[in-house]
């Protein structure tokens, strides 16, 4: 079996790389290649990757290379964990929004749009040479805005499947305040990438017995420490959201904290820089503890489960980024969406969901529009498009905020935008 990971200097691999030889059993790669560009930082990852592989034993061989052809042929997977423009852009779109007021985020609002467009038309790139090189591949996207990018990729054609490690993160939390394996806790996950929210948490299998009450009975303190919101707010919803769902709970409070907090972008930059010099020492044979400040968490985990799920047909349950088709009426069936998926050789293929509360569904409907325009704009380019779009976007939604945002967006992004 061989794997390719386009992105693969990112200071993340490693915690893919541990997941993958922790995980042999579940996913006997062969042979893994690592493709990024920037060569200085592949070969200071790709030395720690074999060394992590030779500490545990695992007898699969790590390739690293700069050629996209030649790292993806033959692949029966490519993962694709990129970040165009790097740290520098992400830094820009968590910093110019909040000149007008609005959240600044790599995913949500003005910045979440920016990176889209800069995002889309590599990745459609990219898919397509691992199309003519590894037809048969699945492709298994991490990049953010990752239900954008998905929809992107599915409606291209291509084999593809998006994750993101919000679910499992859950998974993991709930797990060990009901002191449970996570294997025994099945999520009623719902909504939209990184606009999702637990109505469940189930024992044993997705039909089973529903704890979400207990916890919220004696964990929602923590909980809601976990998510930056008040406990009143889980107490009302009766549910658990997403940490993401704050920039929309409670917009206003987050932009006067980042307008007085270094940006996250400056924080993971020097981050990265620490992290690479770790990776270049030849004693370290093991992901560094730093690792899990870097976000991310169970990323690997989650990874190994899907590629084997889509490579090996075992027909698991997992939280994925898929088309809807009809899972939730309200929406057209080639929206996508991050629900509980059966997944096999031939793909994910939601679960049936409960009738969303129109508390949710009105936003997931909202963000949907916005996601459609997006993506056209993503696809298309224009002024108009972008302007359109941002005003569609539920935490933007005045014309005078998406006029000044869309200038500050264009400005910012002109040299990865290749009509502007």
């Amino acid at each position: 079996m061989k794997l390719a990971v386009v992105g693969g200097g990112s200071t993340y691999t490693p915690e893919l790389i541990d997941g993958f030889a922790r995980l042999r059993d579940t996913l006997p790669v062969e042979e893994l290649v690592l493709v990024d560009p920037a060569a200085d930082r592949l070969e200071l990852v790709g030395g720690l990757a074999r060394r992590i592989f030779a500490k545990q034993g695992h007898p699969g061989r790590i390739v690293t290379t700069s050629d996209l052809e030649a790292g993806v042929a033959g692949a029966d997977a490519v993962l694709l964990q990129l970040r165009v423009g790097g740290q520098a852009a992400r830094d820009q779109d968590e910093t110019w929004p909040l000149e007008c007021g609005c959240v600044g985020q790599e995913t949500t609002g003005a910045g979440g749009l920016a990176k889209a467009l800069r995002t889309v038309p590599v990745v459609l790139d990219i898919a397509e040479r691992v199309r003519r090189t590894a037809p048969d591949a699945w492709i298994i996207d991490f990049t953010n805005p990752v239900g954008i990018v998905t929809r992107a990729l599915l409606q291209a054609g291509h084999k593809a499947v998006g994750l993101c490690n919000v679910a499992i993160g859950f998974q993991r939390k709930f797990a060990a305040l009901l002191d449970v394996t996570p294997g025994q806790v099945h999520l009623d996950h719902v909504g939209l990438n990184h606009l999702t929210w637990e109505r469940g948490v189930r024992l044993g299998g997705p039909d089973g017995e529903n704890v979400l009450p207990k916890l919220l009975a004696e964990h929602t303190d923590e909980i809601a420490a976990d998510l930056h919101l008040p406990r009143e707010v889980l107490d009302r919803l009766g549910v658990v959201p997403s940490y993401y769902l704050r920039y929309f709970y409670a917009h206003d409070e987050v932009v006067r904290e980042l307008r007085t907090t270094p940006s996250r972008a400056s924080q993971v930059a020097a981050m990265e820089k620490r992290l690479l010099e770790m990776y270049g020492d030849p004693a370290l044979d093991e992901k560094p503890e730093l690792l899990a400040k870097r976000g991310g968490a169970f990323y690997s985990e989650a990874a190994v489960a899907l590629a084997s799920s889509l490579l090996r047909g075992t027909g698991d349950v997992q939280v994925v980024n898929t088309y809807n088709n009809g899972t939730l009426p309200f929406l057209a069936d080639d929206a996508v969406i991050e629900v509980p998926a059966v997944v096999d050789a031939d793909g994910a293929r939601p679960l049936p969901v409960a009738p969303l509360e129109p508390l949710f569904a009105g936003l997931v409907a909202n963000v949907t529009a916005y996601e459609d325009l997006a993506l056209e704009a993503a696809l298309r380019g224009g002024r108009d498009r972008v302007f359109t779009a941002l005003l569609s976007h539920p935490l933007i939604g005045q014309y005078e905020y998406a006029e000044a945002l869309t200038d500050r967006l264009i400005a910012h992004n002109r040299e990865h935008l290749a009509w502007a």
